[in-house]
């Protein structure tokens, strides 16, 4: 369920799955920290009559009610009928989000060491051909990691 950051509630958490606007706007909004991909969460409504003000990175930032209708979220915290599934079952180019680790904890250790914490947007850029390793775009960077290490990482699928 995609929504525009302005539909926003008070202390819900979102992703930003897509800036759009002028090449001016989407421009000092990604200076702001607001890219795709980013987690951000609502701290005054836009109807709480104070403007919208919300938490990106650390820092509280208000923006005004026409810049965040260019930005459109998906929620994170509420219970959507979105199944989770083994990273390893995602197809190529697709966007997910970090549910949950399972796996022994040194597993579950090393893979939070590299990135892949809860609510954390991954896309699947390539899979070797016969399939292992699979190379993912996390936090800016790639990364190549083992299809059983995959397996242990349970993803939501989202439409970017």
């Amino acid at each position: 369920m995609m929504a525009t950051l302005l539909e926003g509630t008070t202390q819900q958490k979102y992703i930003i799955t897509k800036v759009t606007g002028d090449h001016a706007l989407t421009t000092r909004l990604a200076e702001l920290g607001l890219r795709v991909g980013k987690m951000v969460t609502v701290v005054n409504s836009a109807n709480s009559g104070s403007g919208l003000v919300i938490y990106l990175t650390g820092q509280r930032l208000a923006i005004s009610q026409s810049m965040a209708e260019k930005v459109t979220v998906t929620p994170l915290d509420k219970p959507q009928n979105i199944p989770t599934l083994p990273l390893t079952d995602m197809p190529i180019h697709s966007s997910c989000v970090v549910f949950q680790l399972i796996g022994d904890k040194a597993v579950r250790k090393r893979l939070m060491d590299m990135g892949l914490t809860r609510n954390t947007l991954i896309q699947i850029y390539h899979v070797a051909p016969l399939g292992d390793p699979i190379e993912l775009q996390v936090r800016g960077y790639k990364l190549s990691i083992r299809k059983r290490d995959a397996a242990n990482i349970l993803v939501k699928e989202l439409q970017l």
